[in-house]
């Protein structure tokens, strides 16, 4: 049993038959009345997505999840294609699941696929990526790192705050927690 508190995003959990991820959680004290856990959830067999609000000492039954190094193939329609580099399995999953990952994948990125049981339930991306700029405002001669900064939008769709020195083609390596950050341009 895990607190409500105590949740975070990618965790999973099952409650009155459902297995549940935690795509958002925010700690929401109002200014009257009692705390409450925020939370964007994931119905992985319905695949349904639910705003929803928990008590913090709310407890519920913790998913122990399996992890297994994968590589992104591609995505067709509303699928996103896995494959395991050492036996070859192939795992298919809904792109609804894993929407916000989508903005960080392309063709060969390793991963690392969720399973409860048999059952794939999503992905952990790499820590960084390596992202080239499609699309920005002309680099501005002089710029420095310090600057106000621009966005960029990136070969996968993503738009990301760059320092004023990036142009269109630049190489970026991007941090995927927090939404995506720039870090810094690739060797």
């Amino acid at each position: 049993m895990i607190e409500a508190i105590n949740l975070k995003a990618g965790m999973a959990f099952e409650k009155d038959g459902k297995l549940i991820k935690v795509l958002f959680t925010n700690h929401h004290k109002p200014g009257k009345g009692n705390t409450v856990m925020q939370m964007k959830l994931y119905d992985v067999r319905s695949g349904a997505i639910v705003q929803t609000t928990m008590r913090p000492t709310e407890k519920v039954e913790q998913a122990v999840l399996d992890k297994k190094q994968a590589q992104f193939l591609y995505s067709q329609d509303d699928t996103a294609y896995f494959m395991d580099t050492e036996t070859y399995d192939q795992y298919e999953l809904p792109i609804a699941s894993i929407s916000d990952e989508m903005k960080f994948l392309l063709p060969d990125t390793m991963v690392e696929i969720e399973f409860y049981g048999n059952e794939v339930i999503g992905i952990t991306l790499p820590s960084t990526v390596t992202l080239a700029v499609k699309e920005t405002s002309p680099a501005i001669k002089g710029a420095t790192v310090s600057g106000g900064g621009k966005p960029a939008t990136l070969e996968t769709g993503l738009v990301v705050q760059v320092p004023d020195f990036i142009k269109e083609g630049d190489k970026l390596i991007i941090n995927t927690d927090r939404g995506g950050t720039y870090a810094k341009r690739a060797d």
